[in-house]
């Protein structure tokens, strides 16, 4: 062999011995996948908390309902998360999640603004004409567990002083913080998270229904198992934990792990 022949042969093994250290950096560096890459649909109400269970996945608050109807039409996600069990059951007898499971509960108070303008001290002072009242709207969770609880307590004639229906709890609830409501019908842990702008009026437990949050994998998403984990994370010990410092109730004999199906 020439010498000329083998300084090419020399340079043509470099060079590909090059190549292939370049691509082991790469591939070395290469991001793994993370649940950073799941798309969470979670109701109005566990915008503060879920982030504290977990930071990486990327979250769409908005009414229990709202969220439904974005899956029946077949926005991309991988998670939903209800503050209701009818909708991710609905959306399971129609085949598109997973069989959901309940990870936390909830209750109603009545909000109003801190300086409390309408002189609310009780549910029966929202009969007074003229109030300025807010609740969600028939469909999302927060307006029919209201509707409920004022069937309970025969108090349905407060509708009349209902100056708007809004679309999510969040909405309800700045909306009063803000002073443009004289009340508004929230969950206790939304309360919380403005106790420095609204006063808190709690409900009876008699009148109360059952609040209860489902939550299933979407069965159109491309990461199962970042999905799986998430939920599984919620239900452990430290994400219930989490929950309950922020005002949510624990499920009874509620489960600790998921596996979907």
């Amino acid at each position: 062999m020439s010498r000329q022949v083998r300084v090419g042969v020399a340079t043509v093994v470099a060079a590909l011995l090059c190549a292939l250290a370049v691509a082991v950096t790469v591939a070395a560096a290469a991001p793994r996948r993370t649940a950073a890459q799941i798309r969470v649909l979670a109701a109005a109400s566990l915008t503060n908390v879920f982030p504290q269970i977990d930071s990486t996945p990327k979250y769409s608050f908005a009414g229990s309902d709202a969220l439904a109807a974005q899956i029946r039409l077949g926005a991309p996600a991988d998670v939903f998360a209800s503050a209701n069990t009818s909708l991710p059951n609905a959306l399971y007898n129609a085949g598109l999640v997973e069989k959901p499971v309940v990870f936390t509960t909830n209750k109603l108070v009545i909000v109003t603004p801190k300086s409390n303008p309408a002189g609310i001290k009780t549910v029966f002072d929202l009969r007074k004409p003229g109030t300025k009242l807010l609740v969600g709207t028939p469909t999302v969770p927060i307006g029919s567990y209201t509707r409920t609880i004022l069937r309970n307590m025969a108090l349905t004639g407060i509708l009349s002083n209902v100056v708007s229906q809004e679309t999510d709890v969040r909405s309800i609830l700045s909306k009063v913080a803000l002073g443009e409501a004289d009340a508004g019908f929230v969950y206790v842990t939304d309360a919380a998270t403005v106790s420095d702008k609204v006063n808190v009026i709690r409900l009876p437990a008699w009148a109360q229904p059952p609040v209860r949050y489902g939550i299933a994998i979407i069965k159109s998403t491309q990461d199962r198992a970042d999905a799986l984990a998430f939920i599984n994370k919620v239900l452990s010990a430290d994400g219930q934990a989490k929950l309950k410092a922020a005002g949510f109730g624990a499920v009874k004999n509620g489960a600790t792990t998921y596996a979907g199906g």
